[in-house]
């Protein structure tokens, strides 16, 4: 597993990560174009700071250190998506690595300031409750703080449950003890991603493999992880 460290900006890779001994946060967004890949943190590093994604990077760097957190994980550069044998295990590992992160951040990059439109309206209607990766980002962590277009924060996954479970259709007591899905029927919890979407069809199998836990081989294609695993791009992922 890689993660970044949020003083250097440097990629450190890590044979195990124990959750008890390295804390790490964890971001949740929707992929746009523009996202910073592997290639460009390991490559030209001036080239990564033109890219549009590399603010959402420095972002959740920035909040990391505001926490007391050495190390943050993003989907877009951590994982290099031109390894097939890696793509396998991080969409393998992707539910545990979300579950055992300290803090999940997750950016609505189209939920309005709070003076433009309340929450209670606008956040059913954020595009990040209906990708197919964001449900397992969603369910996974313990502790999930959103933040609108403009980053500014506007609750946790505890302080909003209802709007959440209201969003998502996945009720609140399950948002509150996510170590609680495995004991819900599977057609409940299959209910959960009737309505998400993702960029290749075969990426809305692989979003559900920590909701179910199985394991399964993942078929590479040129644009696989829809660029990410969250939300939305060129390779599986969106």
């Amino acid at each position: 597993m890689r993660l970044i460290n949020v003083e250097t900006l440097i990629l450190e890779e890590f044979m195990i990560v124990n959750p008890d001994s390295l804390e790490y946060a964890i971001l949740s967004h929707t992929w746009e174009d523009g996202e910073v890949t592997f290639q460009d943190f390991t490559g030209d590093l001036s080239h990564r700071e033109h890219k549009k994604g590399f603010y959402k990077i420095m972002k959740t760097c920035e909040l990391a250190r505001r926490d007391g957190i050495q190390y943050a994980w993003v989907d877009t550069c951590c994982i290099d998506k031109t390894s097939s044998a890696e793509l396998t295990e991080a969409i393998n590992s992707m539910f545990n690595w979300y579950r055992d992160a300290k803090v999940c951040y997750a950016w609505l990059a189209d939920l309005p300031a709070a003076m433009e439109r309340p929450i209670e309206s606008a956040m059913k209607e954020c595009r990040w409750f209906t990708r197919g990766w964001t449900l397992q980002e969603l369910l996974a962590p313990r502790h999930v703080e959103f933040y609108d277009r403009d980053w500014t924060f506007r609750g946790t996954k505890k302080d909003l449950k209802e709007l959440v479970a209201d969003a998502s259709q996945i009720g609140a007591d399950v948002l509150e003890k996510p170590e609680d899905l495995y004991r819900l029927p599977i057609a409940q919890r299959m209910s959960w991603a009737a309505k998400r979407q993702t960029t290749r069809l075969e990426d809305m199998a692989y979003c559900l493999i920590g909701i179910f836990e199985v394991n399964m081989p993942i078929h590479i294609t040129a644009s696989s992880h829809e660029a990410q695993p969250s939300s939305a791009s060129a390779a599986p992922y969106g």
